[in-house]
């Protein structure tokens, strides 16, 4: 058993089983033992990310954060908020393109990144030091209170948020609970721990199926209304792995979408080695607008990852893809790795990109134009 197993042992056995959300929010956020809190080459262990591929996932998002705040009239101050922001590595590549690019949006752009590790956040101020120090970057574990303009962006952050369980037994929605027994630990079957969850599903007009588990992602909808809330003027630019409900609760997905992952494999085993592996759930991006909606958010566009960056891409022909005094074989090299970004194969049609907008008229977006 890992240290935090024990310590889940420890309580489910004091209180009783625990709401999956619960045990899920104890693996990722715990602030010693949880996954997120080690160091990160134990994440390069399990999974990558599109900005661990190429700086150019980063410089395309630049131009698109550059045209937002053309679109709010240039004000004196642009603040981007990354949630979930790691070791700052998305934040370096984004300002050092801004520097050189962008000078204009550059002097404007004030950058947050949000990161609930102490080390890591330090691990960010130190690779932007030279931006912080400009006074163009801040390294927080809280959301800033409130934005008079700027953009709230995120990727890959909603499906490492909590979700609570569901199963459709006898007709009955049921929640699984997290036991403990025997030394090891156990799917509960019980009532519903909140009304929330029921108003969840009626909200978007989902019925699941007899014996379908299925997810109730509480904590995003918590988390983009709230976000909604501190933005007077804005956009929010979400990037993750998921679908419209529709989609995600469909006969497809009759086991729901929880996955861990561990040495790039994944496996439904949630109770292997706690706080030493990841957990994921597909977004959902139906509650992601139907919440935002709640606090002034209006949907601006959503559509792939492959049509946004090419979208973005497109008006230099990708030349933001190299640098200078690059090789022919770096430039081959560089070519590839965009492909892996973009290639409906790889990570291209896997990722969606929601943006919403409040405060504002509707404005063209490049990086929407394809749709």
């Amino acid at each position: 058993m890992t240290p935090l197993a024990e310590l889940l042992a420890d309580r489910i056995r004091r209180f009783g089983p625990l709401t999956f959300a619960d045990y899920m929010r104890e693996c990722l956020y715990h602030p010693v033992h949880g996954y997120y809190s080690k160091a990160e080459s134990k994440r390069f262990a399990d999974y990558y990310t599109s900005v661990d591929v190429h700086p150019i996932f980063a410089r395309l998002l630049a131009r698109q954060f550059a045209e937002m705040w053309e679109s709010l009239g240039r004000p004196a101050e642009f603040v981007l908020v990354e949630a979930g922001a790691g070791v700052g590595r998305f934040a370096a590549h984004v300002l050092d393109f801004c520097e050189v690019k962008l000078p204009a949006f550059y002097d404007a752009l004030r950058y947050a990144a949000v990161e609930r590790s102490a080390s890591r956040r330090q691990q960010a101020m130190t690779a932007a030091k030279r931006h912080a120090t400009a006074g163009r970057f801040t390294a927080s574990a809280e959301v800033p209170a409130y934005i008079s303009a700027g953009c709230f962006f995120s990727n890959e952050l909603v499906d490492a948020l909590p979700v609570h369980r569901m199963l459709m037994d006898g007709g009955a929605l049921k929640e699984i609970l997290v036991g403990f027994h025997d030394g090891r630990f156990v799917d509960v079957l019980a009532p519903l721990s909140t009304c929330a969850i029921t108003e969840y599903f009626s909200a978007q007009g989902i019925t699941l199926c007899e014996r379908q588990h299925a997810e109730a992602g509480l904590e995003a909808c918590d988390w983009i209304s709230e976000i909604g809330r501190r933005l007077e003027r804005g956009y929010v630019l979400t990037i993750d792995y998921g679908h419209p409900a529709v989609e995600l609760f469909d006969e497809r997905h009759m086991r729901g979408t929880l996955l861990a992952y561990q040495n790039h494999r994944a496996s439904e085993d949630f109770y292997a080695s706690p706080g030493e592996q990841d957990l994921t759930a597909h977004a959902n991006f139906t509650a992601l607008e139907s919440w935002g909606k709640r606090s002034g958010l209006e949907t601006a566009g959503f559509t792939s990852q492959t049509a946004f960056l090419l979208a973005l891409g497109r008006g230099n022909e990708f030349a933001d893809l190299y640098d200078e005094g690059q090789t022919e074989a770096e430039r081959t090299k560089a070519r590839l790795q965009l492909k892996t970004l973009i290639h409906p194969e790889g990570m291209g049609e896997r990722f969606q990109v929601l943006i919403q907008r409040k405060g504002l008229l509707p404005a063209p977006l490049t990086g929407l134009a394809g749709i």
